[in-house]
């Protein structure tokens, strides 16, 4: 399973993990984990490339990680750049069932 965990602090998106594979099909025919991660290596490419955000991010593709963190506080584009990730993984989620993917969006301190 996929899971992709969403950080919240004081209102404002301050980073994002995905991880794991989503358990979907044989690697290199699971459309469920290739969706998911498009949507979020896209992401992370529009924060970087598109809107020159200040962030950092990991990426361990054995494991399937990929990790984000603002190092600053995101513009209202970036905000709904994240707004958009979840849009998708949400109905990747809907489409191919929570066994495969699951998101949370928390607040933390």
């Amino acid at each position: 399973m996929t899971k992709v965990r969403i950080d919240r602090r004081k209102g404002k998106y301050s980073g994002f993990c995905c991880d794991g594979h989503t358990g979907y099909a044989e690697a290199g025919e699971d459309i469920v984990c290739a969706g998911v991660s498009a949507i979020v290596i896209n992401t992370v490419n529009c924060l970087e490339d598109l809107l020159e955000e200040d962030i950092s991010y990991s990426y361990e593709e054995e494991g399937g990680r990929i990790e984000l963190k603002f190092r600053s506080e995101p513009s209202e584009k970036a905000e709904f750049l994240i707004d958009c990730m979840i849009h998708g993984l949400k109905w990747i989620r809907l489409q191919y069932g929570s066994d495969h993917l699951d998101y949370q969006v928390r607040e933390v301190s």
